[in-house]
């Protein structure tokens, strides 16, 4: 599959020290922005679809691609991956790093603004960072900020905020102490997680994100229009440090989260992006006006191993035995994606130059055999003469139901199994999700930053992305150890492991990993989707 991370993981590894957990899921108003971008001649307003209403607008908060779409475009952190997905300068003109790797001091503009005027300071980060950490605020991201000295024992009750080791220096300059030298850490931080939040504009309205007429950011663009489930508009911020850099005048978002609908706008006119239904895959994924990109990212489904059936090791791999990923990839979603048989995606490559993905192998295989040996023996065990009801959930999208129905039918063919189907939107599903209601539920993860260990963090005790109830403590142990191990070789044989572990107690299976499909316009450039899952329109045109 892929090249672009082994390049981008080495010159993190090796430059870098000298100088980037998630999910995915029209009106006639569209047609008034189509009238006003010709009315206007010159004006340059690119037209998208945002699929959903943003999870939120807080950094903290928006912690998905839903969300990810609007904030990397309406604000900036210290660092911002650039059209090569690097992380280069961007609030911060530079940085120093001391001579153990573990204490960096960023240098912020002195034209860094705020959209409303306000210079952007040192102490917007200390606040924004230390508040992604305050447990009061129950961030899902939360856990990015634990490689900081300090952070994950504020997270976790066990600390301060003033053990948090951000501190601003002065107005312009903010300096950060690792907790051990960590050769991605400039990455980790392009993420919208670790955007500074205006601390007076906050401290007087706590909801600042939540409108239009309200919200402050310090990005390309701006917030100009917010009607809640049905579109947002984006204005070219003049107080953007880099403001000639950005071409677009305007960006209108629809939230359409049918593909079938989606493509309908982008053949009217009303899109200049578009999704491919996969009915028509196999006639338009030859067009010219198709662009294939690599993302890193995993779709798969949780068992909530705190349900019957599925607190069972046995019952949890037979169900995963049955999947027949191939046949997903080939036959439903059609988007020439990568059937997976472990958890993290290509394109990682170690020290020794092997892929993570080729060196760990196939985790999970399909064996209907030993999968119907496995579910006997497992229900043997539970003492049942059949199994309980079992309800999949999924949220609300044709893509994810024609998935589901697919899965379903496995269960019962090959197990002569019947699982209902159960759909929601997505706020109502992801709540559901992380309060373990579910039994067995669809998910995906878009990689925050480019490492291995940014997949498998995600399952460690009582983390905010497990959401399967599932702990292991040799697991918790090898996660652990590979955050602190500075030896990159022994660091990689620590994830190698902990996926294996992963994998033997099952408590997910994974279906395909992502790429990025799109249909586009002749007229639009410069659009760069980042592996890592951020849209960035910063370099953006439609001419």
């Amino acid at each position: 599959m892929k090249k672009w991370l082994a390049i981008l993981l080495g010159i993190l590894l090796i430059g870098l020290l000298t100088g980037c957990t998630t999910e995915s899921s029209g009106d006639s108003d569209q047609d008034n922005s189509s009238d006003q971008e010709q009315a206007s001649g010159d004006s340059a307003t690119l037209n998208l679809n945002n699929s959903e209403e943003p999870t939120s607008l807080d950094p903290p908060q928006g912690f998905d691609s839903v969300s990810w779409n609007v904030l990397n475009n309406l604000m900036e952190g210290l660092t911002r991956l650039g059209k090569d997905h690097k992380p280069q300068p961007a609030t911060a003109e530079k940085w120093d790093l001391s001579d153990d790797g573990k204490v960096y001091t960023f240098h912020i503009r002195d034209n860094a603004k705020w959209s409303n005027g306000d210079d952007v300071t040192a102490g917007d980060f200390e606040y924004a960072w230390k508040r992604l950490l305050n447990p009061e605020t129950a961030s899902p991201a939360a856990f990015l900020g634990y490689f900081i000295e300090g952070g994950e024992a504020y997270n976790n009750g066990k600390g301060s905020a003033d053990d948090v080791m951000v501190k601003a220096v002065n107005d312009k300059e903010l300096k950060v102490t690792l907790k051990a030298p960590t050769g991605y850490f400039l990455n980790i931080i392009s993420n919208p997680a670790f955007f500074p939040v205006n601390q007076k504009v906050a401290e007087e309205n706590e909801e600042w994100y939540a409108d239009a007429s309200s919200f402050v950011g310090n990005g390309p663009f701006t917030l100009a229009e917010w009607k809640h489930d049905s579109e947002i508009l984006m204005k070219k911020n003049d107080h953007y440090w880099d403001k000639g850099t950005v071409k677009l005048d305007q960006v209108h978002w629809a939230m359409v989260n049918d593909v079938n609908t989606e493509y309908q706008m982008y053949k009217s006119g009303d899109l200049d992006t578009s999704g491919i239904p996969p009915e028509l895959a196999d006639k338009l994924l030859d067009s010219d006006e198709v662009k294939i990109q690599d993302q890193a990212g995993t779709y798969f489904y949780r068992f909530n191993v705190n349900k019957e059936p599925f607190q069972n090791k046995k019952i949890r791999k037979a169900f995963a035995m049955v999947i027949k990923q191939k046949d997903i990839v080939d036959y439903v979603t059609k988007n020439k994606e990568e059937p997976a048989y472990g958890f993290v995606s290509y394109g990682f490559t170690s020290p020794s130059g092997e892929d993570f993905r080729k060196h760990n192998g196939d985790l999970v295989q399909y064996d209907p055999e030993q999968a119907k040996k496995l579910l006997k023996e497992g229900m043997k065990e539970e003492g049942y003469d059949e199994l309980p009801p079992i309800t999949l959930s999924y949220n609300t999208s044709e893509a994810h139901k024609a998935i589901a129905e697919t899965i379903q039918q496995m269960f019962k063919e090959t197990l002569g199994i019947e699982v209902s189907l159960e759909n929601t939107e997505w706020n109502v599903f992801l709540q559901n999700q992380k309060d373990l209601k579910h039994q067995l539920s669809r998910s995906s993860f878009l990689a925050d930053y480019a490492d291995p260990i940014n997949f498998l963090e995600s399952f460690i005790t009582d983390s905010s992305m497990n959401r399967t109830g599932w702990s292991n403590k040799q697991y918790d142990q090898l996660i652990e150890q590979a955050k602190q191990e500075t030896d990159e070789a022994k660091r990689w044989e620590d994830m190698y492991q902990a996926e294996k572990v992963l994998f033997d107690d099952m408590p997910i299976f994974p279906i395909h990993f992502y790429n990025q499909v799109v249909l586009q316009k002749d007229s639009v450039s410069g659009i760069v989707r980042h592996p890592v899952g951020y849209l960035e329109l910063k370099w953006a045109d439609k001419k």
